[in-house]
């Protein structure tokens, strides 16, 4: 934003400091590695507005992941395992990731050869909407099995 009086072009510093002092605007160091350092003549305030409003524009287009949780326990009956798949299927036809996992409390952590056959045919049973990204693995009382949605062609 230099004015039409002033010639683009390299000055020294105090000659560029008075250039912007004239203008009512700020003297600002674009690239300080350069040789000679290259600076403008622009409204700081201005210049922070505009840049934090590109990038919340970036921010807003970028796509956000949303991780829906589905939780067993190890010895889930078959009803609640069909309402449960259910609504994994739900989630991953909207595009979430499912992160799915077999609760164990107290002294039913022997069962945990049970928890990941369940996540396991859990998988088997979604293989058409989504795929895999964790295999069921054991993290101190859960077993987690996460799970991303197909891409729809």
């Amino acid at each position: 934003m230099v004015g039409d009086n002033v010639d683009i072009g390299v000055y020294p510093l105090n000659k560029a400091q008075d250039i912007a002092n004239n203008l009512d605007m700020d003297l600002v160091e674009i690239s300080p590695n350069a040789s000679p350092p290259v600076c403008k003549v622009l409204d700081y305030k201005k210049f922070l507005y505009e840049q934090k409003k590109r990038e919340k524009q970036l921010k807003s287009k970028s796509t956000k992941v949303i991780v829906k949780e589905i939780r067993f326990g190890p010895q889930t009956d078959e009803h609640d395992y069909e309402f449960k798949k259910k609504h994994a299927e739900k989630f991953l036809k909207d595009g979430a990731k499912l992160k799915a996992f077999v609760f164990f409390k107290g002294r039913s952590i022997i069962y945990k050869d049970q928890g990941e056959i369940l996540l396991l045919k859990l998988a088997q049973d979604l293989e058409s909407l989504g795929k895999v990204e964790q295999l069921p693995k054991l993290e101190s009382k859960k077993m987690i099995m996460i799970m991303s949605p197909k891409k729809i062609k």
